[in-house]
């Protein structure tokens, strides 16, 4: 139907939108812009709940305050946030029947949302509407090539090929790992031809890897941002410069045997390992785990410095300052060692304080660590479970709504 430059009414929950009708094909919500390519009243009404001609006015059966913050968001072109006192999976269900998904909410928001579906142990999908037959079919446009290429090497649970791509990268992370720690042993030297070879193979899988999944990110910049994909650029880097120093300098030229930065760029290689993160959950909820509590990571840290600082000074005085001649404690930091070792309960043995006090001061100092150790523990547990329950959630549920669309 043409509307032309007459201004439409949009009707939602009772509350009225003007909008012209020349805007609507352009519309940042889906449902309102397919309101454009309808060529009959019956189409009309595949897509809104009434409709009248005289007034030229849309009526939906929806929440009105959700309508108005999911319109806000969309108008401002960017993230939205749930609305205020009301359910996360009403205001989730909301979204879908605009045309939204939840990658359009913001983190927080997501995080709420998550944590609701959790609790519930369900799965929403788009809510079902037996009015709308072949017009939601024709509307559901098939993902893009990058689209599905962007979630198979982002997303390992999404398809088959995801799952066998995540395999062989963790087959080259492991094969890797194990040439890097043969590579140290005396009997590697024998064959660093084979293991240049295997190295070389490695290092092009992940190169390659890298180069497509940023080619086909969707917000180049934050590709590049995310930790990630830093710590890949940071596994593959040293590879490159060791080969570019090896062809300017020769293979048994002296700053080749003794270049100190060459052997730190080749144990850098171990960074390989936390690409590991990318398909094993655990490593996934480490992090998230680590990056949502800081504060409290801060605080631990404050502690320990803190006690350290008390009971290395005490134990200095009390072991050598009052010329009890205990050589180990001859310093604060020397002692400080102690402090450490001994508030975190490990106690190497290769210290020890040898006078009464000395003794009692350790004792002090092994319990006060167990109790300030334990303080911000329980913090971070309750958040790595919410982290692991959260992650856990949103993979289960990559799995079982992307899963089909890829093998089909």
């Amino acid at each position: 139907m043409k509307f032309g430059s007459a201004v439409c009414v949009l009707n939602v929950g009772g509350t009225r939108h003007a909008v012209p009708g020349a805007a609507l094909r352009d519309f940042p919500l889906r449902r309102v812009s397919r309101l454009h390519a309808c060529a009959s009243e019956r189409e009309l009404l595949e897509v809104c709940d009434d409709y009248d001609r005289e007034a030229n006015e849309f009526f939906f059966d929806r929440h009105a305050e959700a309508f108005r913050f999911i319109l806000l968001g969309a108008r401002r072109g960017g993230t939205l946030r749930c609305a205020p006192r009301m359910c996360e999976l009403s205001f989730y269900h909301e979204m879908l029947y605009w045309g939204l998904e939840t990658r359009d909410l913001e983190p927080c928001c997501r995080r709420r949302l998550d944590d609701r579906l959790a609790e519930t142990r369900c799965y929403p999908g788009p809510p079902r509407d037996p009015r709308r037959g072949a017009l939601d079919r024709e509307d559901q446009e098939p993902a893009g090539w990058r689209e599905k290429m962007r979630r198979t090497l982002e997303e390992p649970t999404s398809s088959v090929a995801a799952q066998v791509l995540a395999s062989v990268s963790m087959l080259a992370v492991a094969v890797s790992v194990v040439m890097l720690c043969a590579s140290t042993l005396p009997e590697g030297s024998k064959a660093v031809g084979e293991n240049r070879v295997v190295e070389a193979v490695c290092i092009g899988w992940f190169t390659a890897e890298c180069i497509v999944r940023f080619l086909v990110s969707r917000d180049k910049w934050e590709f590049v941002r995310r930790p990630l994909n830093v710590i890949d650029l940071l596994a593959i880097t040293p590879y490159y410069v060791s080969v570019a120093v090896t062809m300017l300098t020769g293979e048994n030229s002296q700053l080749q045997r003794a270049g100190v930065t060459l052997r730190v760029l080749r144990i850098m290689r171990v960074f390989w390992v936390i690409k590991l993160a990318r398909h094993f959950l655990g490593l996934q909820t480490l992090g998230l785990t680590l990056r949502r509590c800081y504060r409290e990571m801060v605080m631990l840290l404050v502690f320990i410095c803190v006690a350290m600082a008390i009971f290395s000074a005490l134990a200095q005085l009390l072991e050598y300052g009052l010329d009890r001649g205990n050589p180990d404690y001859a310093s604060i930091p020397a002692a400080s060692w102690w402090v450490i070792i001994s508030m975190t309960t490990v106690g190497y043995g290769d210290m020890y304080p040898v006078t009464v006090p000395g003794r009692m001061l350790g004792g002090v100092c092994v319990v006060s660590g167990i109790v300030l150790l334990a303080l911000p523990i329980t913090f971070i547990y309750h958040s790595f479970v919410q982290c692991y329950n959260e992650l856990k959630f949103r993979s289960a549920r990559y799995g079982r709504s992307l899963s089909a669309e890829f093998i089909n």
